[in-house]
């Protein structure tokens, strides 16, 4: 039985989310991993209306917050010793990272 492990990657910061997944991709390619991606999501746009006190009354609105965030997706074949260090990094705090471990069954198996 082999596991697969996707990861999805998001910042607000560009760079740093490159950075994090060049060294994702590095890190297989010198261990001999399979890795699938990276892929990319387009942007997602997020407005945040600010308010100028705290009660959130709309007369006292003021301009909104606009940020982009940025998405990649692998996913890494086998290798689950290199999978668990992987999410063992110390991630920069502007990277958010999910994983999630999908177990596949070979074709004919009886399990």
């Amino acid at each position: 039985m082999t596991f697969v492990t996707k990861l999805s990657l998001e910042s607000g910061d560009r760079t740093a989310l490159d950075a994090v997944v060049s060294d994702i991709k590095e890190t297989c390619r010198r261990k001999g991993a399979r890795l699938k991606g990276p892929h990319s999501d387009a942007p997602a746009e997020i407005r945040v209306p600010l308010y100028a006190r705290l009660g959130g009354d709309s007369a006292e609105k003021t301009n909104d917050w606009q940020y982009t965030v940025y998405r990649r997706r692998v996913e890494l074949h086998g290798h689950d010793d290199l999978a668990r260090d992987i999410m063992e990094r110390d991630f920069p705090a502007s990277v958010h990272v999910e994983a999630e471990v999908e177990r596949i069954e070979p074709l004919g198996s009886s399990v």
